[in-house]
């Protein structure tokens, strides 16, 4: 499998996207917050990046979904801070504290050949919204140098449709969250209150992009979307009517419904997040997307439901 930003590099447009995506930081629009910042300048708006990206960790991450893991892991770039506010944010001190060290294009770019070196099965760029442009400048420099794995989009959900026109051909697999049905939960939990019919706009664009995840012989994903749903109590992930979008975009989404919700940063401050998620919600939350007529999910976490013995 040849990554599709492999054939932009060859033509030099590889390049030019990028630019043009560094360019876009002098107004900053990445996300639908559209700060307006000049993040050329190193100024901050509201996911407080400059012009450079901040990484906290990169390895080979065994703890995906087992077409992102295959073999030798997926390789994971930790990128600090987010464009999302959320309440019960489980990489909180990453996303919200600001864990993690400025690195330059050049330096990104050999954390990318170094997972690949590694064996890992891809590059998974974790929370990448609000540095696009500075991922882009660095798969064009590793590009060159032989890079060659796929380029996961591991995002909120949060997205601005005209941003992710710039990775068309070059992201091979996003795979974004869906995280709320409701507007007001939304605002509540993540400070958006415009949540889920920007989500619902941007997982239609990735899917015209790159269609359903598609597998190898070894049942390691090449390309395609594959959503996640972190399924929380008292119903505020909106977890049916999300899965009835997601039939909608195509019966064959690959859907990971994940049950692994603890209260955790200030989650306390909503006393619906107090709990831990229990076992019966997650039962219900699968048959929600059974029900949908979704036909693939991910196994590790509903294989009980979808292959009772």
């Amino acid at each position: 499998m040849t990554p599709a930003y492999v054939a932009l590099q060859r033509t030099g447009a590889l390049a030019e996207r990028a630019e043009a995506a560094l360019q876009s930081l002098a107004t900053c629009a990445l996300c639908p917050r559209a700060c307006g910042v000049d993040r050329l300048a190193d100024q901050r708006g509201y996911c407080r990046t400059g012009r450079l990206a901040r990484v906290s960790s990169a390895n080979a991450h065994f703890g995906e979904e087992q077409p992102l893991v295959g073999r030798g892991g997926s390789g994971t770039i930790f990128f600090t801070n987010c464009n999302l506010g959320c309440l019960h944010c489980q990489n909180y001190d990453i996303s919200h504290l600001g864990h993690g060290h400025e690195l330059t294009a050049a330096e990104l770019a050999r954390v990318m050949l170094g997972l690949q070196q590694a064996g890992c099965e891809n590059v998974n760029c974790v929370t990448p919204t609000h540095v696009l442009p500075q991922i882009l400048e660095a798969v064009a420099l590793a590009a060159p140098e032989g890079l060659r794995l796929p380029l996961v989009w591991n995002c909120g959900g949060y997205e601005s449709v005209e941003a992710l026109r710039l990775l068309d051909g070059i992201v091979d697999i996003y795979m974004p969250d869906a995280k709320y049905a409701d507007p007001e939960v939304g605002q509540r939990l993540s400070a958006v209150q415009d949540y889920p019919e920007r989500m619902r706009a941007a997982l239609a664009e990735m899917h015209r992009q790159v269609g359903d995840l598609e597998v190898n012989g070894r049942g390691v994903a090449e390309r395609g979307l594959l959503v996640r749903h972190l399924v929380l109590p008292e119903g505020l992930a909106g977890t049916e009517a999300t899965m009835q979008f997601l039939a909608g975009l195509s019966p064959r989404t690959y859907v990971n419904v994940m049950g692994q919700y603890h209260p955790c940063y200030r989650a306390a401050e909503d006393p619906r997040l107090r709990r831990s998620l229990s076992a019966a919600d997650y039962e219900q939350a699968v048959q929600m997307a059974l029900d949908a007529g979704l036909t693939r999910l991910d196994e590790r976490h509903a294989r009980r439901l979808l292959y009772p013995r």
